[in-house]
């Protein structure tokens, strides 16, 4: 005989509201997902997710882009339908989540309409294009109750959240320096993407929709292609490579938002480049409490530094099979050395999967959306400060930046 439900039971099955069925939503059932951008970086989400269906019962259903060519391969790739409007996916109720791997100009009003739209969210860095869109991006996120993780995949190796732990318990001493890059090399021009000429605006690539919140242009395939080397559509060096390393720093040392910012660089190498951005760009962070975090970069030599927290007691030195920390000679007594072999692994199967975690059993992301928003703001403060040629402050009480 069935038991009759009580009074109390009844009020809690109607507190369940859109906000509790968004974080439960495929606990148990596939996930299902809209992805939108299938570019470079989409079609490396997109396959990854192909060999996570039947291991984590995840399925591609529909994919979205503006260039036709695209959208065929995505959906050939995932065996999805293709949707010429992002909005129709965030429509669909049996969609749980959406990737967005779009330029860095519509990664904001994409992520709010998904939470709007009460659907789970991957979003490619940098989580936003501007501080002020990151900033409405982690109010609606955390009102909205959707999961969100941010694409810096890097956070999946757990050797940033362990050296925390060292952090924290005194190992290092005090902290007053971070260093971190993240360079390159390139023949002839940098991030000079091919041209595909058989992109023809009106026919296979909708340019307007493309522009979206940016300012109106007439076609350029250029910046269609070549997206990263505008200011309109890309944070340049800072927002694709740096947010990559300041997150790891700001994981490992538990940073929120930096208090000054300055930067300096150029187009010191590829001189003759359309790019607006800078080839070679370098920051420097000053956190509360008395610590500098240093990002160093260039387009035009790939020599590496080393990745450091330097502390009054000891130096923690990141390398590829996690980390070792070192005494300073005058704390060798006191101070014992330490090597951190990693678990886990910067790659978007883990990232992925750590997402879909969070979605059926509450687990912890592991870039958040106020990680993201950390980051956005670290990146954003050095491009200001490079642009404006200003040293720059960020104001707590308003959240936004000023120049000094």
């Amino acid at each position: 005989m069935e038991r009759a439900v009580t009074r109390r039971e009844f009020a809690a099955g109607i507190a369940l509201t859109a906000k509790s069925y968004a974080q439960i939503r495929g606990a148990n059932d596939r996930l299902r997902i809209g992805a939108v951008g299938c570019g470079g970086q989409g079609m490396a989400h997109l396959n990854t997710l192909v060999k996570m269906r039947e291991s984590d019962n995840v399925e591609v259903v529909a994919v979205c882009d503006v260039y036709d060519k695209r959208a065929d391969l995505g959906a050939k790739t995932t065996r999805a339908r293709i949707v010429k409007d992002y909005r129709r996916i965030l429509d669909d109720k049996d969609v749980d989540s959406v990737l967005i791997a779009t330029p860095e100009h519509w990664h904001a009003r994409m992520t709010i309409d998904a939470a709007d739209a009460r659907k789970h969210i991957y979003c490619e860095k940098p989580m936003t294009h501007t501080t002020d869109e990151a900033k409405k991006v982690a109010a609606k996120i955390r009102a909205s109750g959707v999961k969100m993780q941010v694409g810096v995949q890097g956070m999946s190796d757990d050797s940033y959240e362990t050296a925390n732990r060292y952090f924290k318990d005194g190992t290092l001493g005090k902290v007053i320096l971070a260093q971190i890059d993240y360079s390159r090399n390139h023949l002839g021009d940098f991030w000079a993407y091919p041209i595909e000429p058989d992109a023809r605006p009106g026919e296979n690539l909708d340019w307007k929709a493309w522009l979206g919140p940016a300012p109106k242009r007439p076609f350029d395939a250029a910046r269609f292609f070549r997206w990263r080397h505008y200011w309109d559509y890309s944070g340049g060096i800072a927002a694709d490579l740096f947010v990559h390393r300041v997150t790891r720093i700001i994981k490992s040392l538990g940073l929120t938002f930096p208090e000054f910012a300055a930067a300096a660089g150029g187009k010191f190498e590829f001189t003759s480049s359309a790019a607006e951005i800078p080839d070679t760009l370098n920051i420097l962070l000053d956190y509360p409490g008395g610590l500098a975090v240093q990002l160093v970069s260039s387009q035009a030599n790939e020599r590496k530094i080393q990745h450091l927290l330097r502390g009054h007691k000891a130096t923690l030195e990141f390398t590829d099979s996690g980390f070792t920390i070192t005494p300073e000679q005058i704390y060798v007594n006191e101070v014992k050395p330490v090597e951190h072999h990693k678990t886990g692994a910067e790659a978007l199967d883990l990232h992925h999967r750590n997402l879909c975690g969070a979605i059926r059993m509450n687990e912890a992301l592991k870039c958040d959306v106020m990680l993201g928003y950390y980051g956005v703001v670290a990146c954003a403060m050095g491009n200001a400060s490079y642009r404006h040629r200003k040293y720059m402050k960020w104001d707590a009480a308003k959240e936004r930046m000023v120049a000094c």
